[in-house]
């Protein structure tokens, strides 16, 4: 199976499969940065009013998920980007990134902003957010300035 399969839905995070894919993105950000640098949704989180989460499946199984944050009318946040790790390296990410940011322009939004990591485990996601056209920018919204913070964003 190839990236051309991967089928990508709005979740409403009550499979358990979805559920564990959830988990692992908050064990990695936990594994990669202290716990007060930490900025991932959890389950509840991705739930709240405003936040759209979607599942990438390959074969039903959900390999990849992200979300995105309505933060005002204009400008939106992109969150919980994360690939299975069985499933890294195939373009997962690359798909669901142009699927967040297709969806930001369809709701009119004008901008788009992104919080990831800054140690050496994030160079991969901060690539791919270059190469989508993502420049470094400072803290926004409730964000502070953090060491183990990168701030990104773009415009639509």
């Amino acid at each position: 199976m190839g990236a051309h399969d991967l089928i990508i839905r709005t979740d409403d995070l009550t499979d358990p499969r979805s559920q564990a894919l959830v988990r692992r993105h908050l064990a990695g950000m936990h594994e990669n940065s202290p716990p007060e640098s930490v900025h991932a949704l959890d389950i509840s989180g991705l739930r709240q009013p405003g936040v759209t989460f979607w599942t990438g499946s390959m074969g039903g199984e959900p390999v990849v998920m992200g979300a995105l944050r309505e933060l005002d009318r204009d400008n939106g946040e992109l969150k919980s980007m994360r690939v299975a790790d069985a499933w890294l390296g195939r373009g997962l990410g690359r798909r669901m990134l142009e699927h967040l940011l297709r969806e930001a322009r369809h709701r009119g939004l004008r901008q788009v902003w992104l919080e990831t990591g800054s140690t050496p485990a994030f160079a991969p996601a901060i690539a791919l957010y270059e190469s989508a056209g993502f420049i470094a920018c400072g803290p926004f919204g409730s964000y502070t300035d953090d060491p183990f913070s990168r701030f990104m964003t773009r415009s639509l």
